[in-house]
């Protein structure tokens, strides 16, 4: 990339259009030849990516997130500054979890226009609530909350609530702003499920797994646990924080997939926690991605350690 390009290029967060590369004094058999080769890569029609300084070791959904962003930045320079950044697409500008996200498509909102949803992006129409658009950047976005409602709206009750524990352990917002924007919109389509969401979401919860676990008991009529638990000795010293206590003293961890990743050292100290924690009375049960795949037998698993405690009457949601 030459320097011309790469300046108009670094001034839009890494995209350029085809009009840009002829600015630069690129042919379009020019282009097409790094298309080909690698060197460059077609984000949308006429919209391109130089794609060689990114991480080779790249997760696909960290890609995804970026390809994400960049269609946003280009969208939003196309359909001009009236739009507003909104659902998955604010979610995403936020640093929200990306978990149930359909991020193929770009969405902004509007109040008034003619501007239509096209092969890249939806366009909503919608109006907007005092102090329900910030910005992020130079991007004009819904608010975490309103983004968390439209989401839930749409998209399903989990999805919301994986969202709500995310932004609020991340302080992006308060309970009360997220309930007060769920109610506001309860006329939505998918409102009860986020309000439901919003109700549900706790802060204590830190990642994805572990929402999505809380989801996993509650629909099966499991008691709700303590989240993040500090765990003591009968002297007192602090043993260990674990993710989830339950009645009859049982202990359920979510293992991330890279939560005990690492050194041999990091293995043999969390498996002597878990043994102190076995010491002091205590059960653990330990609990993984897979598991959140077959929601009735890991349900089925914590309840044969649970004592009888008769029937919850805590509401399903799909």
């Amino acid at each position: 990339m030459n320097p011309k390009l790469r300046v108009l290029a670094t001034a839009r967060s890494g995209w350029f259009t085809r009009a840009d590369t002829v600015e630069a004094a690129y042919s379009d058999s020019e282009l097409r030849q790094r298309l080909r080769a690698g060197q460059w890569s077609r984000l949308s029609r006429d919209v391109y990516v130089e794609p060689g300084g990114w991480p080779v070791d790249e997760s696909p959904w960290d890609r995804a997130r970026r390809l994400h962003l960049l269609r946003t930045r280009a969208v939003v320079h196309r359909m001009g500054d009236d739009v507003v950044v909104s659902h998955q697409s604010a979610a995403v500008l936020h640093g929200l979890p990306s978990w149930g996200l359909d991020l193929t498509r770009i969405h902004v909102s509007r109040m008034r226009g003619r501007q239509r949803s096209d092969a890249v992006a939806d366009v909503h129409r919608t109006r907007f609530e005092p102090g329900e658009i910030t910005v992020v950047g130079d991007l004009r976005v819904v608010t975490p909350a309103r983004a968390i409602t439209e989401i839930a709206c749409v998209s399903s009750y989990e999805v919301g609530v994986v969202l709500a524990d995310a932004a609020l352990h991340a302080q992006l917002i308060t309970s009360d702003a997220l309930l007060s924007t769920a109610d506001r919109h309860r006329y939505w389509s998918g409102s009860p499920a986020a309000r439901a969401a919003a109700r549900f979401a706790d802060a204590l919860s830190e990642s994805v797994g572990e929402s999505r676990l809380r989801v996993l008991m509650a629909n099966h009529g499991l008691p709700a646990p303590v989240l993040q638990a500090e765990i003591r000795d009968r002297d007192g010293r602090f043993v260990g924080r674990v993710d989830f206590l339950l009645p009859g003293r049982l202990i359920v961890e979510f293992d991330g997939e890279h939560k005990y990743g690492g050194s041999g050292d990091v293995v043999l100290a969390e498996k002597g926690r878990e043994d102190r924690l076995r010491e002091c009375g205590y059960q653990v049960l330990r609990t993984s991605w897979a598991d959140l795949d077959r929601p009735k037998a890991t349900a089925d698993r914590i309840r044969r350690y649970l004592p009888d405690l008769g029937s919850c009457t805590t509401p399903r949601w799909p």
